[in-house]
């Protein structure tokens, strides 16, 4: 989904890139670079770029998304999936993808957010207290999240199992 929002030219980052999954399904016409914190997980993300031929790929960084070593502005889209929910801070991570993100760029989260079924979000709830341990926040609200960033939304549809991942598109001002 995040590739389809691509046009000839751009120059995206991608955050928390992880094994490069997402890598092949972008078009060719586009300039990726992507970063994780976990060296061994962009090792595997290399060899896909390589065994793909994936040559709209710049750059494979280590990088903490909360602190990039990154010029401002210098990206037409930001793409962070499956990320705010793992990261310590991530007010620190929208902050950062705004300032490498190019003014009206596009910014785009992909991540699971708080169920509104009373059953799943009561379970939700009960793992928070164990977030360190199962190694991300189960119970992320979506309209706080959003409001406490300050985030322009142009788009938010529900996507993966039981709709509880949402695809958010912001434009960044």
């Amino acid at each position: 989904m995040a590739a389809s929002t691509a046009k000839s030219g751009d120059r995206i980052l991608e955050v928390g890139v992880g094994t490069g999954l997402s890598l092949p399904m972008y078009p060719h016409d586009v300039q990726i670079m992507g970063i994780d914190i976990s060296a061994e997980m962009l090792d595997v993300a290399h060899k896909r770029v390589a065994d793909q031929n994936l040559h709209h790929v710049e750059s494979l960084r280590v990088m903490d998304a909360e602190q990039m070593d990154l010029p401002d502005h210098s990206f037409d889209k930001v793409i962070a999936m499956y990320v705010v929910s793992v990261v310590p801070h991530p007010e620190r991570l929208i902050s950062e993808m705004r300032r490498v993100c190019k003014p009206d760029g596009v910014m785009i989260i992909v991540n699971h957010f708080r169920s509104s079924c009373r059953v799943i979000n009561g379970v939700e709830a009960m793992l928070r207290p164990f977030a360190e341990w199962i190694g991300f926040t189960p119970d992320v609200e979506l309209s706080h999240f959003v409001a406490d960033n300050d985030l322009e939304v142009i788009d938010i549809c529900d996507v993966g199992f039981f709709g509880n991942w949402n695809f958010i598109v912001c434009r960044n001002c």
